[in-house]
């Protein structure tokens, strides 16, 4: 496997001094985490098919690109692969051909032939999709026998649209799949968020969907601004300080659910992903250091699963929330994994609406929200 890292900036294309040679008629895969104006406005998809004319080429809006050890905007962060002794098959669909998130995502794995997966990544838009409906969806199919890692688009703090591609330019509405097949793949990952709860444990009494209405019998939105003090004014903008720590009923581990807006005539909260009746919550805040500290835990576990072996690549798909809260510290969660693998592994990813990975091996992928997502490519 080789892998080249190199960023578009200003229009012009600057290429990592850590790259491998990768002759670009060679690259299998192609990945483009970039600011959303720039992918809407400028021809990136034909730029990168005119350079890796035999690779699959995913595009994906961001709310901040990882480029090695740093986080850049208004730019987009490319890794071109070279699977030498693994097969790349490529889908995708777009959410407005189904009634629902679940059946798109039942639907985007369905193509993917069986005989021979080993891994799929999922790039999923990020303001139409309901990813944790999307992630259902995908598990029915899976069913815990391959990893399934990825993350849903951004859209810098906007939260208006996003755009994902796959072969052609990024659309909204769009999902893709990428099924990596073969028995010589080496693929790792983990998961960590480092919030603080705080306050007591309450229960989901009414919801629909990701659309929560009350909380332990009381309006939802008055009941987090009592929490939330002089930040109430600032919703929905502040509810990324404060996320929710939720434990879906038959789980055991809780995921973090961010809320993406407020609808005050409805008197509800809409989440990143569901938060169903009978879910029990706790309320998060950010601390500084232990979002750092996490981010070096998540390398070390895809460290451990890839046996202490200093991967090729690394996928990084943090949150947008992770990036507002750290601001002009966030480099330091990066850094932090880059020091955990070291020089020899690139970094690419990007900052998102959502996260996707199992909480450990071999079990379902999840939805995530405040989280830094790690996932690692190599060959034996």
């Amino acid at each position: 496997m080789k892998a080249s890292l190199s960023l578009y900036k200003n229009g012009q294309m600057y290429n990592s001094e850590k790259s491998d040679f990768l002759h670009p008629s060679k690259a299998t895969l192609v990945l483009g985490f970039g600011e959303k104006s720039i992918l809407a406005n400028e021809n990136i998809y034909q730029m990168l098919k005119t350079t890796y004319s035999q690779a699959a080429i995913v595009l994906c809006s961001t709310s901040g690109e990882i480029y090695n050890d740093t986080v850049q905007d208004n730019t987009v962060s490319i890794a071109a692969i070279e699977f030498e002794k693994t097969t790349v098959k490529s889908v995708s669909v777009n959410i407005d051909d189904f009634a629902n998130s679940f059946e798109a995502g039942e639907a985007l794995v369905k193509q993917l032939p069986a005989d021979g997966l080993a891994y799929i990544m999922i790039i999923s838009d990020g303001a139409k999709v309901n990813g944790s409906e999307l992630v259902r969806g995908v598990n029915t199919v899976v069913q815990n026998k391959v990893p399934v890692t990825g993350g849903l688009a951004g859209d810098a703090a906007r939260f208006q649209s996003t755009l994902v591609g796959l072969d052609g330019p990024a659309v909204s509405g769009k999902i893709v799949g990428i099924g990596l097949y073969g028995s010589n793949l080496k693929i790792s990952h983990g998961s960590m968020g480092g919030w603080d709860m705080f306050g007591p444990e309450r229960s989901i009494t009414k919801s629909t969907a990701n659309t929560v209405y009350e909380i332990d019998d009381k309006d939802a939105i008055e009941l987090y601004k009592t929490y939330l003090g002089k930040y109430a004014d600032e919703l929905p903008g502040s509810a990324l300080l404060f996320p929710l720590s939720v434990t879906l009923p038959g789980s055991i581990e809780p995921v973090v659910r961010t809320i993406l807006s407020i609808d005050t005539e409805h008197k509800a909260m809409v989440f990143a992903g569901d938060v169903p009746v009978g879910a029990k919550v706790r309320f998060m805040k950010a601390n500084f250091d232990k979002l750092v500290d996490a981010a070096a835990q998540a390398s070390n576990i895809a460290f451990t699963m890839n046996l202490k072996e200093t991967p090729k690549l690394a996928l990084l798909i943090s949150c947008v929330g992770r990036k507002l809260i750290l601001d002009n510290r966030i480099e330091e969660e990066v850094m932090a994994v880059s020091e955990a693998f070291g020089s020899g592994t690139l970094l690419t990813g990007f900052y998102s609406y959502g996260e996707i990975s199992p909480f450990t091996a071999n079990t379902s992928c999840q939805l995530h929200n405040q989280t830094m997502t790690i996932t690692t490519f190599d060959e034996n």
